[in-house]
């Protein structure tokens, strides 16, 4: 990659966890010699990496300290979504952010589903989608799309709505779960939940509101638990669901989302369903609540920003 910072035949070096490296500064010393590279490290040692570098670099090189996700970046998350161009733009200026968001949707859903599946019915696919958009975090089953479209006067077959699902998902725009069985680990295979890529998009349709923030906060567990490396799952136990269930290799962990958990029988609901699971795989409530931490009757409490730091 050549560098703009470095000029017409510098390239760019990029080094992830450099301390892991042995010998890392004796390499650094010699590509900077060159004067070949435009060199950019990361490094999770803060006192190793900082006096080596100093050591062999002085006067060489320039350290930023990464901080981790403050309550700030989060609501801008949770707002705006994660693309990375939006780093960009104004940020303090909504429509122009959600201009950008709204051109990015239609560029995905024109080009990368309309065009590729020669979809005719445009009209229906943006209804779908927004009605996606309005049920994130919802159980959904074809047939019951199908029959809210028919009371809308739109006669639309549960088949046609499969297939649009499916072209929606295999653009990366909407994520299929299913659910699964805690008990039996049967998968059914109706009634899932439907997740957003980036709710930057999902905000850009229906628009940001805080009265969503509970079902926002189910999809940014779902996006991190996927990031992490597990399979997803909504977990469904005899009369009671439960909102996650990952698996990662033999790892399971048991997850509930809320938003606050203001009173008793708030508690009571959110980690009562996850005490009817009668395994010793971990069990945890996330939730914006500020003052959070420890355990209630073994389940883990954590706020969602933590939530996202700690689960690698």
């Amino acid at each position: 990659m050549e560098s703009q910072k470095g000029g017409k035949g510098c390239q760019a070096l990029f080094i992830d966890e450099i301390q892991d490296i042995k010998g890392f500064e004796s390499a650094l010393r010699s590509f900077a010699a060159t004067g070949k590279y435009d060199i950019y490290c990361t490094g999770s040692n803060a006192a190793m990496f900082a006096s080596e570098v100093a050591h062999h670099l002085s006067g060489r090189y320039i350290e930023r300290k990464i901080f981790g996700l403050s309550n700030d970046s989060f609501i801008r998350y949770v707002r705006y979504g994660g693309l990375p161009y939006l780093i960009n733009l104004p940020k303090d200026d909504e429509r122009v952010l959600y201009d950008y968001l709204k051109n990015m949707y239609a560029t995905i859903l024109f080009k990368d589903i309309v065009a590729r599946h020669r979809i005719r019915d445009v009209a229906f696919l943006e209804r779908l989608v927004l009605y996606v958009a309005d049920n994130i975090g919802n159980l959904v089953s074809a047939k019951k799309i199908s029959d809210f479209l028919k009371s809308q006067k739109t006669g639309i077959s549960p088949v046609v709505v499969l297939n649009y699902l499916s072209y929606l998902c295999s653009a990366f725009f909407l994520f299929k779960v299913p659910r699964i069985d805690i008990k039996g680990k049967k998968i059914f295979e109706v009634n899932e939940k439907y997740y957003f890529e980036d709710l930057g998009l999902r905000h850009s349709l229906v628009g940001y509101n805080a009265n969503d923030i509970e079902k926002v906060l189910e999809n940014i567990v779902y996006l991190h638990l996927c990031i992490a490396g597990y399979d997803v799952y909504v977990g469904q136990g005899r009369n009671y669901e439960i909102d996650f269930v990952a698996l990662r290799g033999g790892e399971r962990i048991y997850i509930q989302v809320a938003y606050q958990i203001p009173d008793d029988s708030t508690r009571d609901r959110e980690f009562g369903n996850l005490l009817k699971i009668d395994d010793n795989f971990p069990k945890i409530v996330v939730s914006m609540d500020e003052a959070v931490g420890g355990t209630y009757k073994g389940v883990q409490h954590l706020h969602v920003r933590k939530f996202l730091l700690s689960l690698r």
